[in-house]
């Protein structure tokens, strides 16, 4: 991945150096040449190269936090110490079921 982006910028600082070293040429003209032709187009590059990178680090954070909270939740719980649980967590039936509420016929 990173040849690419190396091999871009050293072809578009050449161009660069040619464009500050022509007759007709500038060193606005070449720092426009540089940032147009080897910055901004390699940085777009580089963000789209490095997506699967991205992806595999937040997958991990993901998993890490995941199991540091099922760690938690398995702790028994010693008073001081109480582990917050979402109510009906483990998809048991409440104990105090209320009755659905009809149309009277």
């Amino acid at each position: 991945m990173y040849l690419v982006l190396i091999a871009w910028i050293y072809v578009a600082f050449m161009m660069a150096i040619a464009e500050a070293t022509s007759p007709v040429g500038s060193l606005l003209g070449a720092a426009f040449t540089f940032l147009l032709y080897g910055v901004l187009p390699m940085s777009v590059v580089g963000y789209i190269m490095g997506t699967p990178a991205r992806r595999r680090v937040i997958k991990a954070k993901e998993a890490a936090e995941r199991e540091a909270t099922r760690v938690a939740n398995e702790q028994p719980n010693t008073g001081d110490n109480v582990n917050s649980v979402t109510p009906n967590a483990h998809s048991e039936a409440s104990g105090d079921a209320v009755a659905p509420v009809r149309k009277e016929p």
